[in-house]
């Protein structure tokens, strides 16, 4: 099993015990790939709700510059929602952008 083939799995680990419906894995592989190689270093691969410099890069680096999306709000939202549905001690990025996709009804 390759390296990015662990992180698919251990992604897909972790939205299981989130998500309620079933995982999309083509999804889930466009967002992994997406990020590229910063899903193997440790502090790129994670997401911290509890730093707002962090949601404020998630915003502008993944809402705004990868979807399009203008409306702040909505953006926020979103942002909140998904920090409190992923209680987890590490949010893995490509699971946090995947539920945001799912969140907003959006793919890549």
């Amino acid at each position: 099993m390759s390296k990015f083939d662990e992180k698919l799995a251990s992604y897909q680990d972790a939205l299981k015990s989130v998500s309620k419906t079933a995982v999309d894995a083509d999804l889930l592989n466009k967002v992994a790939k997406g990020l590229g190689p910063s899903i193997y270093l440790r502090d790129a691969s994670l997401v911290s709700c509890s730093d707002q410099t962090e949601l404020d890069r998630v915003k502008a680096n993944f809402m705004t510059k990868k979807l399009g999306m203008t409306d702040n709000a909505a953006m926020d939202a979103a942002i909140s929602s998904v920090c409190a549905e992923y209680n987890a001690n590490q949010k893995y990025r490509a699971v946090f952008y995947y539920l945001l996709l799912k969140k907003l009804g959006k793919t890549l």
